[in-house]
């Protein structure tokens, strides 16, 4: 990793092992592994109903097609090439959307296109979509209304169309721009389509643009890292994601294109991270967390500086709604009682809303220990550190405290009393340290992605 601090060494030396640690993500706590059949859809209907008058909500939706699958997709998606299938679940996102109801006034403040590729639905349906929550909510509070797209399937009619419905913000997969690399996870896409694209939406006035970077991907090299961070730092997003594949063939069973001997190591994961990084930080951007990057000017990066920071399943956010509601198969929503999920796969999906019931199949209602944790594995993947005592102090976590100081012992937090703090070279294991408050980990380490 070239010249390092004492520090750094230290935790290079005692850490590593903790690098292939399987833990969660920690979009949501409890993860989504530890849902049951417990929630259904009448638990849901009396969560949405039980909603107040006027509450704020934040909406996702999930479009679960693409043309065709890249590699290492972890993402709930199929392939499809014809249009019929997108059509019939296009009448589905607008039948649950009826179901789902007005509730009670609500305010949408927030709105989420993911996938998959969301732009498959092209712009009429997406208008008719919008059309329908413009119905179904008030928008006048909308702070941000996004989508992820893949540049490699756009052009100007649906862009103008994203414009329409008062898209202002865009995410663009670019994972690596080495064409070596981009074979090796079957996604051909020459730099200059994620470059036109770019130009494009800010054409159309949608200039708030995010990056998705990957590291850890088959044949990728610490240049080829290095090579993509400068790239995507001179088209001047306003965010950048870094984030690690996650190589679970037992689970994405397409994964298992992907020759295991060519996916690089721990050690070498950990520099790809790092190396990005510092290339986002001479360009001027701020780390977010664990794996975000934002110029100092953006709401992620001042939320972050003033402790506002917030994380769902979409990621890092700024997002502070009373209430998330997940619309399309596989979608999870958080409401105040605990967490709902739709059957995952687009038939059993289907199905129920085409018999007018909520397509519920899973969830998790929240216990007084779960809020607590939650907010406290939140608090350290957002601030990177955290107060005890703000959560009952450190008697309330022996247990915890024992598994911290020996995190400490490897340079990963320091413990000042009840006050934790997470290293600069522990920034990348941070999923680690908050994993110390996680009751539920054993009993599903096997399911998550490894640490770093």
């Amino acid at each position: 990793m070239g010249s390092q601090s004492a520090p750094e060494a230290r935790v290079l030396s005692g850490a590593l092992a903790l690098a292939e640690r399987n833990v969660p993500r920690y979009t949501s706590y409890p993860s989504a592994p530890h849902f049951s059949a417990a929630v259904g859809p009448a638990e849901y209907r009396a969560w949405l109903d039980a909603l107040p008058r006027g509450s704020r909500v934040s909406l996702y939706i999930h479009v679960p097609f693409c043309t065709e699958l890249c590699h290492y997709c972890g993402c709930n998606t199929r392939a499809v090439r014809r249009v019929e299938p997108v059509d019939a679940y296009a009448e589905h996102l607008i039948a649950e959307l009826k179901l789902i109801g007005s509730l009670n006034d609500a305010r949408l403040t927030h709105l989420h296109w993911g996938g998959g590729t969301p732009s498959i639905l092209g712009p009429q349906w997406l208008e008719t979509i919008a059309a329908e929550l413009a119905s179904q909510f008030d928008l006048s509070e909308i702070k941000e209304h996004a989508i992820e797209l893949d540049p490699r399937r756009l052009d100007r009619s649906i862009v103008a169309a994203l414009k329409r419905i008062g898209v202002n913000r865009a995410s663009l997969g670019l994972q690596d721009a080495s064409p070596h690399v981009q074979q090796a996870i079957g996604r051909i896409q020459p730099f200059e389509d994620t470059e036109r694209v770019a130009s494009w939406l800010r054409e159309a006035g949608i200039e708030n643009l995010n990056l998705d970077l990957m590291y850890g991907l088959p044949s990728q090299t610490v240049a080829d890292v290095t090579r993509t961070a400068k790239l995507a730092c001179a088209l001047k997003p306003q965010r950048l994601a870094l984030f690690g594949y996650a190589h679970v063939p037992w689970f994405k069973t397409h994964q298992r294109l992907i020759d295991t001997a060519s996916l690089p190591g721990a050690a070498e994961r950990l520099e790809q991270a790092t190396v990005a990084a510092d290339v986002f930080a001479r360009f001027g951007y701020e780390a977010v967390g664990l794996d975000h990057f934002a110029l100092p000017g953006d709401e992620l990066s001042i939320a972050a500086r003033e402790g506002r920071l917030r994380r769902n399943f979409q990621g890092y956010t700024t997002d502070d709604a009373d209430a998330l509601i997940g619309v399309g198969a596989s979608s999870i929503g958080k409401l105040p009682q605990g967490f709902v999920q739709n059957a995952p796969d687009v038939a059993g999906y289907s199905r129920s809303i085409a018999h007018g019931t909520l397509a519920t199949v899973k969830g998790l209602a929240l216990s007084e220990d779960d809020r607590l944790r939650a907010a406290i594995i939140e608090r350290l993947m957002c601030d990177l550190s955290l107060d005890l005592d703000s959560f009952g102090g450190v008697a309330d976590f022996a247990a915890e405290m024992t598994a911290l100081k020996d995190l400490a012992a490897q340079g990963l937090v320091t413990i000042d009393g009840a006050r934790l703090k997470v290293t600069g070279p522990g920034r990348p294991f941070v999923r680690i340290v908050a994993a110390v408050f996680d009751t539920y980990l054993a009993a599903a380490q096997k399911r998550h992605s490894i640490a770093v």
